[in-house]
């Protein structure tokens, strides 16, 4: 029988948090940044995030970075959606998400009506 062994998470955030501050670095910096370096450092949070304790210290990590705690939200998506985001944010975003979709489609979303019309004439010639 060939039984798995449960990943052992880590619970020294040290790696953790000099990778979260330099992505907060990367998004803020006056400097433009390679693609690349940006992606490393992504990739590597991303790592460290997966072998990370979920727990207060991790919580309080990514409630000073907002950019750690957006990758995380991002790569936990499935498990939790937008678990760390204000849920009023969330929803915002996703109205204007779905805004945007129906303009890029072609379909102009009055806010008195928000189904938008359809044509009377589609697929008629």
């Amino acid at each position: 029988m060939n039984a798995t062994q449960p990943h052992p998470h880590k619970t020294d955030l040290t790696v953790t948090h000099v990778l979260a501050e330099l992505l907060e670095r990367l998004e803020h910096s006056a400097v433009p940044v390679g693609a690349e370096q940006y992606r490393s450092v992504v990739l590597h949070l991303v790592s460290e995030l997966g072998d990370v304790e979920p727990g207060v210290a991790l919580g309080a990590l990514l409630d000073t970075h907002p950019a750690a705690a957006e990758l995380y939200e991002n790569v936990n998506y499935q498990y939790a959606g937008l678990c760390r985001s204000a849920l009023d944010a969330s929803l915002a975003a996703e109205q204007q998400a779905k805004e945007a979709l129906n303009r890029a489609m072609g379909k102009a979303v009055n806010p008195s009506n928000p189904q938008p019309k359809e044509d009377p004439n589609h697929g008629k010639s």
